[in-house]
Formats: structure tokens, C-alpha cells, sequence
């Protein structure tokens, strides 16, 4: 079932993007579209498109996008201090 609307989850997620600008990710479709443009892939990587695409599907939540996004940022080393 596919649901319509942004899947907003919060809190942010922060995470450093090009030139170490800081910017927050608070929505599934945000995440997804981040992650597509890391250039490291790893296992928290391949989860967190996972779990992105089947909360975009409806079949998870937008806290379980924002928890595996978050792991990936980590794992990446992108992910920064809310605040």
C-alpha cells in the first residue's frame, strides 16, 4: 500500500553535507534522497535504503526510516550533534 504525503519523522536528523555545511533531514523521502548520493555504501547504507523504501510503501514507520538513516549517517561519518 503506498501512502501519500511526506512521512515526516522527528527529531532531525543532522548530518554534514558538501563544504561541511550542516543541514537536518526530517522526512523519509529526504533521507532516501540523501542516501542515493553517499558515495560509500555499507551494511547501515543498504539497511537504511531498505527500511526508506518499505516506509515510502507504508509498511514502516518514518521512526524506523529515521533511526536506520541515522545509523548510516554514523556509519558514514556524516552524521552531526542535533542543536
Amino acid at each position: 500500500m503506498r501512502t501519500h504525503g511526506i512521512l515526516w519523522f522527528a527529531p532531525p536528523v543532522a548530518v554534514k553535507g558538501s563544504a561541511d555545511a550542516r543541514y537536518e533531514v526530517n522526512n523519509v523521502q529526504a533521507a532516501a534522497e540523501n542516501l542515493l548520493e553517499w558515495p560509500n555504501r555499507g551494511p547501515a547504507w543498504n539497511e537504511a535504503v531498505r527500511v526508506c523504501l518499505a516506509a515510502l510503501a507504508g509498511e514502516l514507520t518514518p521512526d524506523h526510516a529515521r533511526i536506520a538513516f541515522e545509523a548510516a549517517a554514523k556509519e558514514q561519518g556524516l552524521l552531526l550533534q542535533s542543536g
